[in-house]
C-alpha cells in the first residue's frame, strides 16, 4: 500500500481480517471443486471414479490386493470394491476418530505420506477419497478387517453416524467398498461414460501385471461387463496398441531396472506405420506432457541408432529422434517414490535424476540387443533411414511449394475466401467438401470473421502416407497453407490463422468418410490443433419440417419424432437433406453457420490410446480388424444411407 495515501482512503477500502474466510473441513472443496478435480463437467465427474480406484491400485502396489471391481448402478451411483487391507478402522491417537472417518473428511490425510505404508503411490498425485466425499450427495464406505465388517455413511461430506460394526467376516477377508452418488448441485454432467472409464481401467491393468480389474454397467440390460487382467504387463500393452499394424520384428523388446527406490520398465516395438505411438507413465499416472523420463528415453534411442549406423558403416547420415521414432510403439512406465510433477496439467515429470536412469538403461540394453539380434536391428535401421530420406524429400517439396508461393503467408490458396478480421481468436474457417456447397457457404457466411475453403473430393488418407506425400498432395497443401501454422518440422501453433476450424460435409456415408479423412490428418500431423480445442465438426440438420409458415429443423430421427409430438403430423411436409447443396444460403446460415443457432461438435482427445486404436482400425492397411469393428458396432448404427 502507498504510505502517502490519505488515512481516510485507506479506511474506505473495506478489506480487513474480517474479510478473510477460513474454509474448514471439506468446505474448500465444495467452494472450488475445479481446483481439486480439474472441472465439474464429465471429465471431473470421471475423475471421482479414478480417485477411488487409485486408492485400490495403491494397495496392490504395496503388495496387498489382487482384484478391483467397479459397478455403475441404475441411479448413476458407483461402487468400487477391492480386496486390499481396508482403510484402518481403529481410532487415530490424536484425532480420536476412526481412520476411516479421517480419510473421508480430512484433506491430505492418508497412508501415502508414510513410506512404511506405501513405497510408491499414484493416489498421492491426486486428491484422495475425501474430495470424492465432499463432492458426493451420498457416500457409503464398508471395510472388512480383523474378522469384522465396519460401515459409515455420509451426506454431502458429513458423517451420518460414527463408524460402526454391522457384522463379522472371515479373518482372511479384507478390503474396502466405497459407493458414492455425485452431487447434482455441483456437477454439470451426471452420467458416467462406461467406455471412457473402462479404457482407463484397462490401462491400469496393463500397468499393473497380476491385478484383475472388473467393470460392470448395471444401467442397461443385459449388463455390460469387461474383465482386464494382463500378466504380461506393458509388453501386452504394446501388443494391444500394435494390433492391426504390420510389425517389423515379432517380439516386443522389454527392459527393466531398479535403482534407488525407482523402477523403470520399457516395452517397445516398431511397425510399418509413419507415426510414433509413445505413452509414458509415472506411478500409473499418464504423463501426457512427458518429462525427464521421456527425455532420457529419446536421447538414448537417438544415440544408440546413430552409433550403430557408424559402427556398422550402414550409412553416413545423421538421424534425428523423429526419424528413429517413426513407426515406434513404446510404453515407458516408472514407479518413483517421490515424483515431482509440473507442467500445465501437472502431468510432466520434473525429477532431474530420472533422466540419467532411463538414459543408461535404454542405451545399454538396446546396444546389446542390436548386437545380439542383427536381423532385427537391420529392419529397424532400414526403416529409420527411409524415414530420413522421406523427411529430406518433404523438405525439398516444402521448399518447392514455398517457391511457388503456396505455403507461406503471402500466397494463400486461390479458393480461400478469407475473412476481414486479423485476430485469430475472432476468426473461424469452414473446410467445406465440394465447390457448389462451398459457394453456398460463401454466400451465407459473415465476411468479417468467417472464412471458407472448399475442397473438392476425398483427401489423401494420411494413415497410409508419410509427410512427403502429405506435402505433395495439392488438397492437403492448400488446407495447410490456409491454416498458416505449417506441418511437420515447421509446425507452429502460434501461427494458426483461425481459432475455430470447422469441418463441414454432407450428412451421408461419403460425407462421414471425408470428415474421417480430415480428422486423420489433424490427429496424425496437426494434433496440437485438437489438443488446444480449435477443431470442430459442423452438424447440419437431417430434416426440415414445415407446418404452415412454421419451419423447424431436426438433427436426427429422435429429434424429428419429438417435433412431430409438439406440433402433430397433420398438414406437415418433411424434407430429408442428403447434402449441404440442398439448402439455400439463408437455410444454411440459420442451421449451420450462425454462431447463435448452429450445432457443432468440438473434437477432443479424451483417450489418446482409444483414439490411436480407432484410427489404426478404420484407416489402416489391415482389413481384418476393420471387419471386426464393423461387425461389433453394426447394431448401434443410426441414420445409415445405403
Amino acid at each position: 500500500m502507498d504510505s502517502n495515501q490519505p488515512a481516510s482512503s485507506q479506511k474506505t477500502n473495506g478489506y480487513t481480517a474480517e474479510n478473510i474466510q477460513i474454509l474448514k473441513g471439506l468446505e474448500a472443496v465444495k467452494k472450488r471443486p475445479s481446483m481439486y478435480i480439474g472441472s465439474v463437467d464429465a471429465r471431473g465427474l470421471h475423475h471421482l471414479v479414478y480417485e477411488v480406484v487409485d486408492n485400490s491400485v495403491d494397495e496392490h502396489l504395496a503388495g496387498f490386493g489382487s482384484k478391483i471391481k467397479v459397478l455403475f448402478h441404475k441411479d448413476n451411483s458407483v461402487t468400487v470394491i477391492d480386496n486390499g487391507r481396508g482403510i484402518p478402522a481403529d481410532l487415530h491417537p490424536e484425532e480420536k476418530k476412526s481412520g476411516v472417518e479421517i480419510a473421508l473428511t480430512v484433506l491430505h490425510a492418508g497412508g501415502k505420506f508414510d513410506k512404511n505404508s506405501y513405497k510408491v503411490s499414484g493416489g498421492l498425485h491426486g486428491v484422495g477419497v475425501s474430495v470424492v466425499n465432499a463432492l458426493s450427495k451420498y457416500l457409503k464406505v464398508e471395510v472388512k478387517q480383523k474378522g469384522q465388517i465396519f460401515v459409515q455413511e455420509y451426506a454431502y461430506g458429513n458423517p451420518e453416524y460414527p463408524l460402526k460394526i454391522i457384522g463379522n467376516c472371515l479373518e482372511t477377508e479384507t478390503g474396502t467398498t466405497v459407493t458414492f452418488l455425485p452431487d447434482d448441485t455441483i456437477f454439470t454432467e451426471l452420467v458416467f461414460d462406461f467406455t471412457i472409464i473402462a479404457n482407463r481401467l484397462r490401462e491400469l491393468a496393463f500397468l499393473n501385471p497380476g491385478l484383475e480389474i472388473v467393470v460392470e454397467d448395471e444401467r442397461q440390460e443385459p449388463h455390460t461387463e469387461k474383465i482386464f487382467f494382463y500378466q504380461g504387463g506393458i509388453k501386452e500393452f504394446v501388443d494391444f496398441l500394435n494390433k492391426g499394424k504390420e510389425v517389423l520384428h515379432a517380439n516386443v523388446i522389454t527392459m527393466k531396472k531398479e535403482s534407488d527406490d525407482t523402477i523403470v520398465e520399457i516395452a517397445m516395438q516398431w511397425n510399418d506405420s509413419y507415426t510414433e505411438t509413445i505413452f509414458s507413465f509415472v506411478n500409473n499416472i499418464n504423463t501426457h506432457e512427458g518429462g525427464t523420463h521421456l527425455s532420457g528415453f529419446s536421447t538414448a534411442l537417438t544415440r544408440v541408432v546413430n552409433s550403430y549406423l557408424k559402427k556398422k558403416k550402414v550409412s553416413d547420415v545423421s538421424l534425428t529422434g523423429d526419424d528413429i521414432k517413426e513407426g515406434l510403439t513404446a510404453i515407458v512406465s516408472l514407479k518413483v517414490q517421490n515424483p515431482q510433477f509440473e507442467g500445465q496439467t501437472k502431468t510432466k515429470l520434473g525429477n532431474s535424476e530420472i533422466k540419467g536412469v532411463v538414459d543408461s538403461l535404454t542405451f545399454d540394453y538396446l546396444t546389446s540387443y542390436f548386437e545380439e539380434h542383427p536381423s532385427v536391428a537391420k529392419g529397424i535401421i532400414d526403416k529409420c533411414v527411409n524415414a530420413y530420406q522421406a523427411r529430406e524429400a518433404a523438405r525439398k517439396a516444402r521448399e518447392l511449394t514455398r517457391r511457388k508461393g503456396a505455403l507461406n503467408g503471402g500466397g494463400l490458396p486461390g479458393k480461400l475466401a478469407d475473412c476481414q478480421e486479423r485476430d485469430p481468436a475472432k476468426c473461424e474457417i469452414f473446410i467445406v467438401e465440394g465447390d457448389s456447397a462451398g459457394g453456398t457457404v460463401k454466400q451465407a457466411r459473415t465476411r468479417e470473421t468467417q472464412a471458407v475453403l472448399p475442397i473438392f473430393g476425398k483427401v489423401l488418407n494420411v494413415e497410409k502416407a508419410r509427410i512427403d506425400k502429405v506435402l505433395s498432395s495439392d488438397k492437403l497443401a492448400m488446407l495447410i497453407s490456409a491454416l498458416g501454422c505449417g506441418v511437420g518440422e515447421e509446425f507452429d501453433i502460434a501461427k494458426l490463422r483461425y481459432h475455430r476450424i470447422i469441418l463441414m460435409a454432407d450428412s451421408d456415408v461419403d460425407g462421414a468418410h471425408i470428415t474421417t479423412l480430415n480428422l486423420t490428418l489433424f490427429y496424425r500431423y496437426l494434433k496440437a490443433i485438437i489438443e488446444q480445442g480449435h477443431l470442430f465438426i459442423a452438424l447440419p440438420p437431417l430434416y426440415q419440417i414445415k407446418k404452415g409458415k412454421k419451419i423447424l429443423y431436426a438433427m436426427n430421427d429422435e429429434e424429428k419424432e419429438l417435433i412431430l409430438k409438439e406440433i402433430g403430423t397433420e398438414g406437415i411436409s418433411i424434407q430429408r437433406y442428403k447434402g449441404l447443396g440442398e439448402m439455400n444460403a439463408e437455410q444454411l446460415w440459420e442451421t449451420t453457420i450462425n454462431p447463435e443457432t448452429r450445432h457443432m461438435k468440438k473434437v477432443t482427445i479424451e483417450d489418446a490410446i482409444e483414439a490411436e486404436q480407432i484410427f489404426t482400425i478404420l484407416m489402416g492397411e489391415n482389413v481384418e480388424p476393420r471387419k471386426e469393428f464393423i461387425m461389433a458396432h453394426a447394431k448401434t448404427v443410426k441414420n445409415l444411407d445405403v
